[in-house]
């Protein structure tokens, strides 16, 4: 059987998104899972990895259920090395699970599968000239996705809600900022899910696109 490398920022297995991943894999490949964080504890992951000020944050789920906020320059090494293992175990294609931006990545033969290089132009060919809305899941990604939408012509109105909090409330308040000022909203997380998807999409009555579920199909059709 095929096989797809899924590498999440966090640890492994992601019990939360791997499910909305093999559903549209509908059995045609086996899904391999590694993490960047595997085998830290929270502890030494806060101490070792925590954001400094002005780096590139981001966030992600630990196997016991909690979420931790780390720097992109500070996981990235590690990250390059489980893309190295995952190509030594001579899978073909690999998924970054991970929204977020990762400059300088590489691979020997493997295809690596960036959501940010996928997500934002075709968000933009489906958003066309009407209003965007995005999701995130902290305050601090608002400004540092805008640049990642910009080159697209796209200028997305932010709100803030995690995937790994378990705040019904701030899905809900999120939905409130962007009704009625925008058509289409973006879940920008791989962490979101279809619970998320539908809590958004009742408070505003939009479509709501879920980064995960865009990934996987699209994904489908190359295995």
């Amino acid at each position: 059987m095929n096989k797809l490398g899924m590498i999440t920022i966090g640890q492994a297995p992601r019990t939360d998104v791997a499910p909305i991943i093999e559903k549209y894999l509908d059995g045609r490949a086996e899904l391999v899972q590694v993490g960047v964080l595997d085998g830290f504890t929270k502890q030494y992951i806060e101490e070792t990895f925590y954001p400094e000020s002005g780096d590139y944050v981001l966030t992600s789920r630990l196997t016991t259920g909690g979420h931790v906020v780390m720097s992109r320059a500070k996981i990235q090494p590690i990250l390059q090395e489980k893309i190295n293992h995952l190509e030594e175990m001579g899978i073909s294609q690999i998924l970054l699970l991970c929204t977020g931006v990762f400059p300088g990545l590489t691979t020997k033969t493997s295809h690596l599968i960036e959501p940010d290089q996928i997500i934002p132009p075709t968000v933009k060919a489906m958003v066309g000239n009407r209003r965007l809305g995005v999701l995130v899941p902290l305050e601090e990604q608002k400004k540092e996705l805008q640049l990642k939408y910009a080159p697209y012509g796209l200028n997305p109105m932010f709100a803030v809600a995690s995937p790994y909090q378990n705040d019904v409330a701030s899905f809900a308040q999120a939905a409130n900022e962007l009704k009625d000022k925008v058509d289409l909203v973006l879940l920008d997380c791989m962490g979101y899910t279809e619970e998320g998807r539908a809590l958004v999409s009742k408070a505003t009555g939009l479509p709501v696109i879920l980064s995960n579920a865009m990934m996987a199909k699209l994904i489908s059709e190359m295995i």
